[in-house]
């Protein structure tokens, strides 16, 4: 199965790959031409005749095979090139089509590991370990049937040297794919540390935990060299046992050739074409060789490439534009776990958000507010209950239909590299200039555009590191709100904002809420006082939903979380 996907690689490429084989079939045949035609030269230099002829044939032959190979060669590396680009695409194709829960369990360092390293190793398998292999197994019949013309005892005897070591080569080839398959996951996991000390850098800056994580990465480093040490080995081994069946064919021969020479049996001519042929074995055994090994390495790499593509992806559905008018959200008695053998997160939970207006979901951490997001979104599916959207339930919705009624800010506002343009038209790339200049304006924009050298056109560096925390998260609305979703859902909008701009963000939200559905997550009471509704969610359940002053008045775990942000006294 592994390797009908393996193949299944080469097949755009046949037609090249065939011609890169056939040049590299005539190069071949040149190669085999010369022990032959050397032959000749001995014949005629030893009854004194005319050497020309022998001699442009030979030099004929070298220049012909080099070209030739040499054109075969550069397809090669080319079409290797393009299967390592079409695998790449393929794989970053599945992979950002893939669940969030299945995401969520992968490591990136790993995932970039697969597009990088993993891919590479296809295209030696697929060129020099495929088609080469071709190749060299046509010069050695080849090789074998002159050989046989020159003298049959002789051929018996490398024939029973070379089946023998073909046979220990045999054994150690499985071992090979197990190193490697090793070797690749032991990057991957390195990769992984890697990515791990990168993404909270500064936090390693500040916590002066360099060493440690040096230390970390090194030993992962060093987990990796001893994976790479194994194929190492096992390889070296291959190529010595290859090394040693010509070395041993080759005192054989000379053996059994010199007493054959010595009886009459056999002429001295032969003998040295024999032998140049037995040295023409050489290439295409060694190439055998590391085809094979070059194969063990590319079923590695595929299998590993293979799980990922064999993870299930989201359903492919386009975005359809419909009516903008604001939809509604019910949960009811939804439940829900990440997994099996975690904790359940939601245990029966149950409220509805009408059409319009802002509702905010309030609570201690771990009561499961963002995961009503995640649901909403359909990150995730739940395991009970329903979940409507619009009146339909969120399972008869295509997703693509579905994320475009949405607008979603996450909790961490997250900024891509690339200019501030570029982010705010992430979401929604068919905007106009005025709508782009009113979300700004809405979100309180202005100033940082005015502020920066190239304005909308400033690159905002790797994770948006040139801008502040409130201005991510500003950016992020921005980004949502240029959707024209019918549904919006805030995630701790206004946690990285000063007292300041939280009240302009309260009066965004209000703005917003009076034209479609606003859902907000808020520790901040304050940004919710106004809300419509509270649903005041507690250990994976509701405790109580109503307004900010009847639930002051109502629910305990409310009237302490408005008290300790000194809301009520």
């Amino acid at each position: 199965m592994v390797v009908g996907e393996l193949l299944a690689y080469i097949r755009p490429h046949r037609k090249i790959l065939f011609v890169g084989g056939l040049l590299g079939l005539i190069g071949s045949a040149a190669g085999l031409a010369m022990p032959l035609l050397a032959k000749y030269v001995v014949d005629a230099f030893g009854e004194a005749g005319s050497m020309a002829g022998p001699l442009l044939g030979l030099t004929a032959a070298v220049l012909i095979g080099a070209v030739v190979s040499a054109g075969g060669s550069y397809l090669m590396e080319r079409t290797g090139e393009g299967i390592v680009l079409g695998a790449r695409r393929r794989l970053v194709d599945r992979m950002l089509r893939l669940r969030v829960a299945d995401v969520d369990r992968l490591k990136p360092g790993d995932l970039l590991s697969r597009v990088t390293g993993d891919t590479t190793l296809l295209r030696a398998v697929l060129t020099n370990g495929v088609v080469e292999s071709v190749s060299s197994a046509f010069m050695l019949v080849g090789a074998i049937v002159m050989m046989a013309t020159m003298d049959g005892v002789l051929l018996l005897v490398t024939l029973l040297v070379v089946v023998v070591i073909g046979g220990l080569v045999a054994l150690i080839m499985p071992r090979i794919q197990r190193a490697q398959t090793q070797a690749q996951e032991a990057v991957g996991e390195m990769g992984a540390v890697l990515d791990r000390a990168l993404q909270a850098y500064r936090t390693v800056k500040a916590s002066g935990a360099e060493e440690r994580e040096i230390a970390v990465v090194g030993d992962a480093a060093v987990r990796a060299r001893d994976r790479g040490l194994q194929v190492a080995g096992w390889t070296s081994l291959a190529g010595v046992a290859t090394w040693m069946a010509v070395q041993i064919a080759f005192l054989a021969v000379l053996a059994v050739g010199g007493a054959r020479v010595a009886s009459g049996t056999l002429e001295v001519s032969s003998l040295i074409a024999f032998l140049l042929y037995l040295f023409y074995l050489v290439p295409p055994i060694g190439q055998l060789v590391q085809g094979g090994v070059q194969l063990q390495q590319g079923l590695a790499a595929m299998r590993r490439i293979k799980e990922i593509e064999d993870l299930p992806a989201e359903p492919d559905s386009a975005p359809v534009t419909g009516p903008a008018a604001p939809v509604g959200v019910t949960f009811d008695n939804v439940t829900f776990r990440y997994g099996d053998d975690r904790p359940i997160v939601h245990d029966g939970v149950s409220f509805e958000v009408p059409p319009g207006g802002l509702t905010a979901l309030v609570g201690p951490s771990g009561a499961g507010k963002s995961t009503v997001f995640a649901l909403i979104e359909r990150f995730y599916e739940h395991q009970g209950g329903s979940i409507a959207i619009g009146g339909r339930d969120i399972r008869d919705w295509p997703l693509g239909e579905l994320r475009a009624a949405l607008g979603y800010v996450e909790q961490d506002a997250p900024v891509l590299a690339g200019t501030l343009r570029e982010n705010l038209l992430f979401a929604a790339g068919d905007v106009t200039e005025e709508e782009l200049g009113r979300a700004i304006a809405r979100t309180r924009l202005d100033d940082l555009v005015a502020r920066l050298p190239e304005g909308l056109e400033t690159a905002v560096g790797h994770r948006g590191v040139l801008l502040s925390g409130g201005e991510r998260q500003r950016v992020a609305i921005a980004r949502a709100l240029l959707r024209k979703p019918r549904l919006l859902l805030l995630d701790e909008a206004t946690s990285q904002l000063d007292a300041v701009n939280e009240l302009r963000l309260r009066e965004v939200i209000a703005e917003v809420a009076a034209e479609t559905t606003v859902l907000v997550i808020a520790h901040r009471l304050s940004t919710v006082t106004n809300a419509d509704r509270i649903v005041v969610m507690e250990g994976g359940g509701v405790r109580a939903v109503g307004t900010h002053e009847s639930l002051v008045g109502e629910d305990e775990l409310y009237r302490e979380l408005a008290a300790t942000q000194f809301l009520v006294g």
